[in-house]
């Protein structure tokens, strides 16, 4: 009682903005670690954004592999393309830690990043993590505390705690955006929560050997991907994996490490027959559009892979029979113009990099 009395006494505009922002800021963002203070706290750089579904989306921006100790010296670049969206495709912020404490304070840097803080005014977000701010190199199911690593992605990306991946095993989620027949469904799988062992080669050039029994997505998320594209009102879908679904000839991450997988995704997509489906990836320090006509599907798969945002591979060529374009080992970013003939997409995909660039631009009439 002696505390409500005191709250009677505060003037009621004041206790208001205690109120509003009690709930928010203590529970996404001033969890601070012991060597913060209140006062080192930037309140604007942690107000949540919510996003909008009912924006049109003309141009997204998308990107991966963001190490916080190399300099952040893209977002400027990204942020001058206007992007109506960005798009994480993993390792955020390579903190290769199950201690929840210390990954909650690696995304914490990042927000505060000027660049980044910029970025987010403008621009709406979304994503999903990989192995490197899931909690460790290469990891998968297996891995300790990776319900924690979910709930700190989750906190990053500002997603209400009303919303229904708050309380699922798993960080994939989906967003419908625009308005009447020009509607893009943006999905965003989570590739590592229930995803198999990977199987060890020792030849260092092709590092794994096919898992044949193995699964990427489990089935509550397959149930899911096939529901969302099922009937979907979209013009448009991107499908988001934060390792390449296409590229199948390189020895590094991929879902060809998963030949069922692989197999069941590709079948999954001809046999629904979603309205005009595009696939971005990230996680290979490099850029590179990869294309496949597969039987059955009305119009070609295109895989866009954007990765390096802060750093790149050391090798600058690698087999891939599917691949439109060059290899771009550059820093880069990923991103889509999207214009309309009628009820028609027209997407342009286009590889930018430091001082906004442009490496390769492809463009697909659906």
């Amino acid at each position: 009682m002696k505390n409500l009395s005191v709250a009677r006494q505060l003037p009621w505009a004041a206790f208001l903005v205690c109120c509003v922002f009690y709930v928010p800021l203590s529970a996404q963002s001033l969890d601070t670690s012991d060597d913060e203070t209140p006062k080192d706290v930037d309140l604007e750089a942690f107000m949540p954004r919510p996003i909008d579904r009912s924006q049109d989306l003309e141009v997204i921006t998308f990107g991966s592999c963001n190490r916080m100790d190399k300099p952040q010296t893209m977002w400027l670049d990204v942020a001058a393309n206007n992007p109506n969206l960005w798009i994480w495709l993993g390792d955020i912020i390579y903190a290769d830690t199950t201690n929840l404490r210390a990954l909650a304070k690696h995304y914490k840097s990042l927000k505060v990043t000027p660049g980044y803080k910029q970025l987010r005014k403008n621009t709406q977000v979304v994503g999903i993590y990989d192995d490197h701010d899931y909690g460790a190199n290469d990891a998968g199911k297996g891995l300790p505390n990776k319900k924690g690593s979910q709930r700190c992605l989750l906190d990053f990306l500002d997603v209400p705690y009303r919303e229904p991946v708050r309380r699922q095993e798993g960080a994939y989620q989906s967003y419908l955006f625009g308005k009447g027949n020009h509607q893009i469904k943006v999905i965003v799988m989570d590739t590592r929560y229930f995803r198999d062992t990977l199987i060890a080669d020792p030849n260092p050039t092709r590092r794994y050997f096919p898992n044949t029994e193995g699964d990427i997505l489990g089935e509550a998320q397959w149930e899911w991907l096939e529901r969302e594209l099922t009937n979907s009102p979209a013009q448009l879908h991107i499908l988001c994996s934060s390792i390449q679904i296409l590229a199948d000839e390189h020895g590094h991450e991929k879902w060809g490490n998963f030949p069922n997988a692989r197999k069941r995704m590709l079948q999954t997509i001809v046999r629904l027959k979603p309205k005009n489906l595009l696939i971005l990836s990230g996680d290979r320090h490099m850029a590179e559009i990869t294309k496949m006509d597969l039987q059955g599907l009305p119009y070609p798969l295109y895989d866009f892979t954007s990765s390096g945002l802060t750093h790149i591979r050391s090798g600058t060529s690698e087999p891939n029979k599917m691949r439109v374009g060059d290899m771009i080992v550059k820093k880069n970013f990923g991103l889509l113009r999207i214009e309309w003939d009628g009820d028609d997409p027209i997407v342009t995909m286009e590889v930018r990099g430091v001082r906004n660039e442009l490496y390769q631009r492809i463009q697909v009439k659906y």
